[in-house]
């Protein structure tokens, strides 16, 4: 049990702290950042569980991207590659989904794809999404010009 961040050997207490509220196993003091970003930025719980997933599995990404227009959950910037975690797709409206298709065509615009993935499918099969995107990721891989 080691912070994923640091590497710090993490204590029981610390340890479950860290899988209880945010699903990760983080030290204290990487627990108060992520905790911070996601106060300020309303960052999804499996927001921060896919970040790490990704990480885990080679990928360099980022994590509340600013795009000069909106904060992007994650970033992978090598394949223009904008990830944003739906939290309320069973409550959509035909507003929000024009505003989240407008959106799409920005990112769209400037060379960038986005995906929208349902929170419930990064809870309940994390390693699967993961998997996915690496295969999203190759795709773009081949079509665009690695940065």
């Amino acid at each position: 049990m080691t912070c994923l961040e640091c590497n710090k050997q993490l204590g029981y207490a610390n340890h479950k702290n860290a899988m209880d509220t945010l699903g990760v196993e983080l030290c204290e003091v990487h627990q108060r950042r992520i905790t911070k970003l996601m106060d300020t930025n309303a960052t999804p719980r499996e927001a921060i569980q896919l970040y790490y997933g990704l990480k885990e599995a080679g990928v360099n990404a980022m994590l509340e991207w600013w795009d000069g227009n909106k904060s992007i959950d994650i970033a992978i910037s090598r394949v223009k590659l904008n990830i944003e975690i739906d939290t309320e797709y069973d409550r959509m409206t035909h507003e929000q989904a024009i505003n989240d298709l407008e959106k799409a065509m920005h990112s769209f615009k400037n060379g960038f794809t986005t995906i929208r993935i349902p929170h419930v499918l990064i809870k309940y099969y994390l390693k699967e999404t993961v998997v996915n995107i690496l295969g999203i990721m190759e795709g773009l891989r081949v079509h665009l010009k690695a940065i």
